[in-house]
């Protein structure tokens, strides 16, 4: 198929995504593994809760007895094993999480006692629950608690501790370079002159590579001289596995990115994917490196990213993407003229729990994604969603 073919969005997702291919793995200290993907099953070293554990504080006792004056043999806190057994007509004391002693199949809360002396208290209730946490039956000892591929969040952050799985093997995060080219950009500390403009994009995508658990490194503005884009794209291919370049994708004269990245031995697999924002997009492989070319304007840029740099960057660490999606209704009919191209929309949450479209001028239009919640599709093909319609709305 020819690259340059306007590929439809799900072929292009699917070109991309058959061309990654796993970076490796290193261990990590657990502090330090937070975000990033597991690149190996972990299972447990013993049983979960490791013993039969109370699941309340109360008295440990023997339900045959529980009609009985029951006399306290000792106390159990947390953290110290049991002294002794658990006899007829006996009970311990005893706290939340600590090991129920022999003998006991049920702990009853304390306040379903009452003190009838010294050393000794009576169930003043009907019925009660085991109240007592199995030994095992959270985790068995060589379950699998975590899979490859997993992101490591603050729960999954938890399981790791619990099985004593202190360096975690994670997926080599990706160096992904950033080079945004144009001689009309100058960098934001600086006032535009005429016809010029600040460059957005390198700092949009340095935040979105951040937000995606990989390094990025910013290479400078590349202007439109076939020489100097052609000497940062090799720089940032040595360095990198990743090049994102913004700007320079398009039919224009001064579009060279497609011809530099050709002359440098990029494959190109496609150049058009039928999508808006961001039809000229652009990707291919090198032996060194893979690379994007995304539009210049920044709402194409961030959109771009999002729908198919974001996910390929999640599976050369072995990660399978799925973006937060919310079903909610649509407040106001949303109608365009052009059907051929899936079409993303900012929109925004109203307090009714519908979501509506923001006024939205254009791929160039940065702050209406400043004001949105998410994201939706008009499907290529569909003129008109109308108030009411259940939409998927992508949240970013």
């Amino acid at each position: 198929m020819s690259a340059q073919r306007m590929q439809l969005f799900d072929d292009a997702s699917r070109i991309v995504q058959a061309q990654a291919r796993f970076l490796g793995a290193e261990r990590v200290p657990l502090a330090s593994a937070l975000n990033r993907i597991l690149a190996e099953d972990v299972t447990a070293d013993l049983d979960m809760p490791p013993f039969d554990k109370s699941a309340m504080d109360g008295y440990a006792c023997r339900r045959e007895d529980l009609d009985r004056e029951l006399t306290v043999v000792e106390t159990i806190p947390a953290g110290r094993p049991p002294a002794r057994r658990i006899g007829r007509n006996e009970c311990a004391k005893i706290m939340t999480g600590a090991v129920v002693p022999e003998g006991a199949d049920c702990v009853i809360k304390v306040e379903n006692t009452e003190q009838t002396g010294e050393a000794t208290v009576r169930f003043d209730g009907s019925e009660t629950p085991d109240n007592i946490c199995r030994r095992g039956e959270d985790i068995g000892r060589g379950d699998i608690v975590l899979q490859r591929g997993r992101k490591l969040c603050a729960q999954q952050i938890a399981v790791l501790a619990t099985v004593g799985c202190v360096r975690p093997l994670v997926a080599r995060q990706p160096r992904v370079g950033i080079v945004p080219t144009g001689s009309e950009l100058v960098e934001p500390d600086r006032k535009p002159r005429e016809s010029q403009i600040r460059n957005s994009n390198g700092y949009q995508l340095c935040a979105q590579a951040a937000a995606a658990d990989v390094i990025s490194r910013r290479y400078g503005i590349a202007p439109d001289t076939g020489p100097d884009l052609e000497g940062v794209v090799k720089q940032a291919a040595r360095e990198n596995d990743v090049v994102l370049l913004s700007g320079g994708v398009s039919m224009g004269d001064f579009d060279l990115v497609p011809d530099v990245l050709t002359r440098n031995g990029v494959r190109l697999l496609f150049r058009k994917v039928a999508v808006k924002p961001g039809m000229p997009t652009v990707f291919g492989v090198s032996e060194e490196a893979f690379f994007f070319g995304l539009p210049g304007n920044p709402v194409s840029t961030f959109v771009l990213f999002e729908l198919l740099v974001k996910p390929f960057l999640c599976k050369l660490m072995g990660h399978d993407f799925h973006p937060a999606v919310a079903r909610m209704r649509l407040a106001k009919t949303v109608t365009r003229k052009k059907v051929a191209r899936d079409s993303w929309l900012p929109v925004r949450c109203t307090g009714e729990g519908e979501v509506s479209a923001i006024e939205y001028h254009g791929s160039a239009h940065i702050n209406a994604l400043a004001w949105a919640d998410g994201m939706i599709c008009i499907p290529r093909g569909i003129r008109e969603l109308r108030q009411g319609d259940l939409v998927d709305v992508r949240q970013i």
